[in-house]
């Protein structure tokens, strides 16, 4: 099945949606010049679609007690990824997981209360490979959406 092609009033309420998911339909309307029926339209294709897989709050770590930012490189053995992946699919710290190129096979962003508890998972985490980690002092540019 062949996928849309987005036109510009597409993109614009991609945008709109990135910013504020919660806008008002009618207040979206108004913004890219279409009635609210025909933006609700466009929102439902574009979700059958997969251009938008859901929407969610952006939570603030630090008033949950989530101090401690960090990357960890994980190197896993082709092996190993049967067993890994559902182990770190349970990891509720697990911000994001990838698998990447170059020396290490796995790159996890993750959020602990404090160091102690970081230290306590890196080492489960050697139980799959060794581990090179990276933790943040601040943020410059936080997660944003694809600007279209």
């Amino acid at each position: 099945m062949k996928r849309m092609e987005l036109d510009e009033i597409d993109m614009q309420i991609l945008n709109i949606l990135q910013k504020n998911a919660r806008m008002p339909l009618k207040q979206a309307a108004a913004e890219v010049n279409l009635s609210s029926p025909a933006v609700s339209s466009r929102i439902q294709r574009l979700e059958q679609e997969g251009y938008i897989l859901g929407y969610q709050a952006q939570v603030n770590p630090i008033a949950l007690g989530l101090y401690t930012k960090a990357f960890i490189s994980l190197e896993v053995a082709p092996v190993q990824k049967k067993e890994f992946y559902p182990y770190i699919k349970k990891c509720k710290n697990v911000v994001e997981c990838n698998c990447v190129t170059g020396d290490y096979s796995m790159l996890l962003e993750v959020l602990f209360e404090n160091t102690m508890e970081l230290d306590r998972f890196i080492g489960e985490l050697q139980h799959f490979g060794r581990t090179k980690t990276l933790i943040v002092f601040s943020t410059s540019v936080e997660h944003r959406g694809i600007t279209l």
